[in-house]
C-alpha cells in the first residue's frame, strides 16, 4: 500500500471569472453529474494568455471534487483541453509511472474510499476534503495490466447498469402508452 501523497502531485484549481468567450475551458462542478460524467457542454471561458501554464490541465490528470456532498474523481479527457479546473477541484497529477490515472479515478470513486473520505470531510453546510486527507489515502498498486483490467471491468459494469436502467424506462413507457391507448379506445 502506498500513500497517495507519494504517488502524485496535488494542486488546487483556479479561481477565475469566465468571460463567456475565450480559448480555454473552465471546468466546474456543474459540468458533471454525481458520478463524475460530463453532462454540460464546454465553451471557451478564459483566455490562455491570461493564465499561468501551471494551471493548464493535461491528459492523464484526475480532477477530484473536494467540496460538496459528492466527492467524485474524473479523468481529464483530451477533448476538454485546453482547460483549467475551478477551485472546487483538486488536480491530481500522477508522478509514479506504476499508477494509472484511470485506476486512480476508479479507486477514489470506490464505495470504500468514498466512505472514508466522508469521514474525513470538514464542515457541515459545504463539507470539503483537505489536501492532507487526500494525500493520506492508502492505495494498492497492482501491475498496470491488472489496473487496466479493473478499469475495463468497472466500465462494463457501469454500462450494464445504464442499459438496465434504459430497459426499465422503456418498459415504463410501453406500459404507460398501452394504458393510454386502451383508455382512448374505451372512450370511443
Amino acid at each position: 500500500m502506498f500513500n497517495l501523497g507519494s504517488l502524485l502531485h496535488i494542486q488546487t484549481g483556479l479561481f477565475a471569472k469566465g468571460y463567456g468567450e475565450g480559448d480555454v475551458h473552465y471546468l466546474q462542478v456543474r459540468h458533471f453529474n454525481e458520478q463524475g460524467k460530463r453532462i454540460e457542454a464546454l465553451y471557451g471561458d478564459l483566455l490562455s494568455n491570461e493564465l499561468s501554464q501551471k494551471h493548464l490541465l493535461q491528459e492523464g490528470d484526475v480532477l477530484f471534487a473536494a467540496k460538496g456532498m459528492k466527492n467524485y474523481a474524473v479523468a481529464v479527457d483530451k477533448d476538454w483541453l485546453p482547460a483549467v479546473a475551478s477551485t472546487s477541484f483538486f488536480v491530481l497529477r500522477v508522478t509514479n509511472k506504476k499508477l494509472s490515472p484511470n485506476y486512480l479515478m476508479w479507486y477514489l470513486n470506490s464505495p470504500t474510499i468514498q466512505g472514508n473520505l466522508k469521514n474525513k470531510a470538514i464542515g457541515t453546510a459545504m463539507p470539503s476534503i483537505s489536501k492532507q486527507a487526500l494525500e493520506s489515502i492508502e492505495i494498492p498498486i497492482p501491475s498496470l495490466k491488472t489496473q487496466e483490467v479493473i478499469v475495463k471491468l468497472s466500465a462494463l459494469r457501469q454500462k450494464e447498469l445504464e442499459i438496465k436502467q434504459n430497459i426499465e424506462l422503456l418498459r415504463t413507457e410501453i406500459i404507460h402508452h398501452t394504458i393510454l391507448k386502451s383508455l382512448h379506445k374505451s372512450h370511443e
